[in-house]
């Protein structure tokens, strides 16, 4: 009798284990009275999202704070977890919707110009891409006639998958070819004009302060540099090309002046990062490309980032890529290159930064020329000329801000 006594016991005790367990495993139940969401669930696809975005009052607080998956178009439940006033987890459960409201991004400019008889191909020449379609529909409404003179109203109109269109009116001049004079005219006198440069100097006086460093970037167009003088002008860094690929689908070629660049920068003491001018049109391309800067610079100390350089938009109407699917080239990049251990850093100028390069989370370096940006996203180097002058260098070079704390 006792040991029937002992049996029973310790089946109650594992019951009750059991029972707890399965109390701590399953979800809490389902409470949607406890919070309100935004009136519109309609999210823009790759849109940065955290449940929180959408809850406009809630009573208690909310514990699984996700960001939510906007990669895919369509309704799509969520579910997250909040503690309730009487410390109490309820669960939440909602719908939202993906959506693809934006237009395509087409770029053209008022008006284009073209001889008699050129070979122009409009379609091809302006730039239109869209965030979500990898092949947007862009055609030309109105006629125009390459081999008749004439000025043509033309509209660009940009539609994708989505339905979202873009219309662009322009005007197209075909013009005649000037006559060409067999006459030797007289020529004109010229006036000396002072060239305008930025002095490395100026450059320092407006910009450096306790959380900036002024340097500059440099490739195989800057010749010989003499670093010393670099260093000695108050220079403390340098971005150095370390090659290119030739076109898209091309080979990668190491700059002709890299290894001198490098080794007597870091014999100068100057701190280095160097950046990759890209052509790349998929991700495979891109981790390709990252392997290969990674054995170029495996030798060398970098103190500074590696950057990603991709400014080929005259190639990209045939690349069949979204934006979104740039930004997942670049972000191929750079993830490679922080996998092994070193910083990465997407180079762009402002207007592209703001149209093109909005869909990743790496530090920025911002190409805008001018003596205060306006540029009002995050930043950590800012190239503001391309006219340079500095001691150690004959040529005109591009002058960089770095900031200690990003902008």
């Amino acid at each position: 009798m006792k040991k029937k006594i002992i049996i029973i016991s310790s089946l109650g005790v594992f019951l009750i284990i059991l029972g707890s367990i399965i109390s701590i495993l399953a979800p809490p139940e389902i409470d949607n009275t406890g919070y309100t969401l935004i009136e519109n669930l309609k999210i823009p696809v790759y849109s940065k999202v955290k449940i929180k975005d959408l809850i406009t009052s809630i009573e208690g607080k909310v514990i699984t704070n996700k960001t939510l998956n906007t990669e895919k178009l369509g309704k799509q439940e969520v579910s997250f977890v909040y503690e309730n006033e009487n410390n109490k987890e309820k669960r939440g459960v909602f719908t939202i919707d993906v959506v693809d409201e934006e237009k395509p991004l087409v770029w053209l400019s008022g008006s284009y110009s073209a001889r008699v008889g050129s070979d122009l191909n409009l379609e091809e020449e302006i730039f239109c891409a869209d965030n979500y379609d990898s092949n947007p529909t862009c055609k030309i409404e109105g006629s125009y006639d390459l081999n008749t003179a004439g000025t043509y109203n033309l509209t660009y109109v940009a539609t994708d998958s989505n339905k979202n269109e873009e219309r662009i009116k322009f005007t197209l001049n075909v013009y005649e070819p000037a006559p060409v004079s067999t006459s030797q005219p007289t020529p004109a006198p010229t006036e000396e004009r002072e060239e305008v440069v930025t002095a490395f100097n100026d450059v320092v006086t407006r910009h450096k302060d306790e959380n900036t460093e002024i340097g500059i970037d440099v490739s195989k167009w800057q010749g010989d540099i003499d670093f010393k003088k670099v260093k000695d002008a108050g220079a403390t860094f340098v971005m150095i090309r370390v090659g290119s690929q030739q076109g898209v689908d091309g080979e990668y070629i190491l700059d002709p002046y890299f290894k001198q660049n490098i080794e007597n920068a870091l014999a100068n003491d100057l701190k280095v990062g160097v950046y990759f001018y890209s052509y790349a049109n998929s991700k495979k391309e891109a981790r390709k490309q990252a392997d290969w800067v990674l054995e170029q610079i495996k030798d060398y100390e970098l103190t500074l980032p590696i950057a990603f350089d991709w400014e080929c938009y005259n190639s990209f109407n045939q690349m069949e890529l979204s934006l979104f699917g740039l930004n997942e080239v670049a972000e191929s990049f750079l993830e490679k290159i922080e996998d092994r251990g070193y910083d990465g850093m997407l180079y762009g100028s402002k207007n592209y930064l703001n149209s093109i390069w909005k869909y990743h989370d790496y530090d920025v370096w911002l190409a805008h020329y001018t003596d205060q940006t306006d540029y009002d996203s995050h930043y950590v180097m800012w190239q503001l000329c391309q006219d340079g002058r500095i001691d150690g260098i004959n040529t005109a070079v591009d002058i960089n801000v770095l900031y200690k704390n990003e902008k």
